[in-house]
């Protein structure tokens, strides 16, 4: 497999997942992650996520309304949490795996995009 890149994974869309696709360990992540240096992996190595500090309020509400636009059009939902009214942490993982496939990846270099405004 050729090493993802932030460009070949905007590309991409998420394929409907219901338990088909192939888990991505810990192992595999590293080049993923590589290409997305804002997102980490959790401990347990099911999960993905990114923070970022908004400024306000209502900058952090439009985030939160651009990622949902992203994660609708991807049918890719992340779990979203909004701390102290402007600090967003956004976690992916693909449920019906029980960990990480490459749908999350995808969404979240769609998601770098749209903070790169």
């Amino acid at each position: 497999m050729n090493e993802p890149t932030v460009d070949a994974l905007t590309k991409k869309s998420c394929v409907p997942c219901e338990g088909g696709v192939p888990i991505i360990d810990a192992a595999a992540a590293k080049p993923y992650l590589a290409a997305l240096p804002d997102w980490s992996l959790d401990e347990a190595g099911t999960m993905i996520s990114r923070q970022t500090n908004c400024g306000n309020f209502v900058k952090a509400m439009k985030l939160l309304g651009q990622v949902a636009e992203v994660a609708e059009d991807q049918q890719h939902h992340p779990d979203l949490h909004l701390t102290g009214y402007r600090h967003v942490r956004i976690d992916l993982t693909t449920h019906a795996i029980g960990g990480l496939s490459e749908n999350d990846f995808i969404v979240a270099a769609k998601i770098d995009e749209v903070l790169k405004g």
